[in-house]
């Protein structure tokens, strides 16, 4: 015959009280009128349902504004990466007008120029106004001061790169050089 194995159930250290509360019967609360309750709970469906075409609303409009934004502001880096293109073309421009401006260089490439600039216009690039403006850091880069008897302090006296805005978002900030005013006379 053979012994009865031993029981392998683990044991508790200890022994469970029972916890009198628990045993007490939990009260219910009164039932809701069925009709309360359908109510309650159309109602909640149809705050749900709002809620839901809300947002629906919100997306459409706010995709609707994130297409028209990409439209509108999707040549910004072509027109960046033109700029540097548009600097070396001005400064050969410039050195045709110094050679002559009755060159058939220089005219030819006067209406390039005039090409380029309808191109950028038509695409929403504006060129930054610059000479003779107070300096503004949002718009001008200043490069250099320059003291100037007749250009008060803080006026831009030159610009030494063109910038450029692609509607109301800044493409290219205009290099200038900024009056410091006129120099002070010096001490005795």
């Amino acid at each position: 015959m053979t012994e009865p194995s031993p029981d392998t159930t683990p044991q508790p250290f200890f022994e469970e009280v029972p916890n009198p509360e628990a045993a007490a019967p939990v009260e219910e609360a009164a039932p809701l009128d069925p009709i309360t309750a359908l109510t309650q709970e159309v109602e909640r469906w149809k705050d749900m349902a709002y809620r839901s075409q809300a947002e629906l609303d919100n997306f459409r409009k706010r995709s609707a504004r994130e297409a028209q934004e990409t439209r509108a502001y999707a040549n910004g880096d072509l027109l960046r990466a033109l700029c540097p293109i548009l600097d070396n073309f001005d400064m050969g421009l410039e050195a045709a007008r110094q050679e002559s401006e009755k060159s058939m260089v220089f005219m030819g490439m006067s209406m390039v120029n005039r090409q380029i600039q309808d191109f950028l216009r038509d695409s929403g690039a504006l060129e930054i106004e610059a000479q003779g403006k107070v300096f503004d850091p949002n718009l001008h880069e200043a490069v250099a001061q320059e003291a100037s008897p007749t250009v008060p302090e803080g006026t831009v006296i030159r610009v030494t790169r063109r910038g450029y805005k692609l509607k109301d978002r800044l493409l290219r900030a205009a290099s200038v050089i900024v009056s410091s005013g006129p120099t002070a006379p010096p001490e005795a």
